[in-house]
């Protein structure tokens, strides 16, 4: 469920004042990960390997409850549940847009997934889930990327997460991350606690 709520009964007042009209409020931070797991929870698996990243994702945002705040429009929102957004290539050459919501089952997420993905990919169709908080995701997996900034725009203030292709080191694989989020909604501090989270919850596959 979306609700508006009033940013001066939040511990983030000072932040909307600061930067809610700020014509640049994104920050980005971008650390390497260690994602071995994530291939030996593939392998053994056989869930792919960007479902197994997004439910990691979903799974330390959700820990962290600045990530159920979003600014929009000069306005504060509290949702109830995140969903995570991934962008597929179509069958027509196109990419297509795909909300899908965070299970703490991972099976469940991964079959979610595989369904919705495919959906969007075959019927070149977006999907979106408008009671949820998105938060977004984007494989750029034909070159390796070192850090990846996303477009600055009042027209998408939800969190990003967004990497290249993992590198395979000689006794683990790496993978760049990068981590776009709006001022309003958490500090750097979140932010790097989210992004330590989410290597926890990668090391636990």
């Amino acid at each position: 469920m979306k609700t508006e709520i009033n940013p001066q009964d939040t511990s983030r007042a000072q932040a909307f004042e600061f930067w809610m009209t700020s014509p640049m409020p994104m920050v980005t931070l971008t650390k390497t990960f260690n994602v071995s797991k994530i291939l030996k929870a593939s392998r053994k698996s056989n869930i792919r390997f960007n479902a197994l990243l997004c439910w990691c994702i979903g799974k330390a945002a959700s820990q962290i409850k600045e990530f159920y705040l979003l600014p929009e429009q000069g306005k504060l929102y509290r949702y109830d549940r995140i969903a995570i957004n991934v962008i597929v290539n179509n069958s027509k050459g196109g990419i297509n847009s795909c909300d899908i919501a965070f299970n703490e089952n991972l099976e469940q997420f991964a079959t979610d997934y595989n369904r919705l993905t495919a959906q969007a990919a075959n019927e070149c169709r977006s999907s979106f889930l408008e009671e949820y908080m998105i938060v977004g995701t984007s494989a750029m997996i034909q070159t390796e990327l070192d850090s990846i900034v996303n477009q600055y725009t009042d027209k998408f203030c939800n969190p990003m997460v967004m990497w290249g292709k993992y590198r395979k080191k000689l006794f683990s694989t790496i993978l760049p991350i990068s981590f776009q989020f709006h001022h309003v909604q958490m500090d750097g501090g979140h932010g790097a606690t989210f992004l330590e989270q989410l290597q926890q919850e990668i090391n636990k596959l």
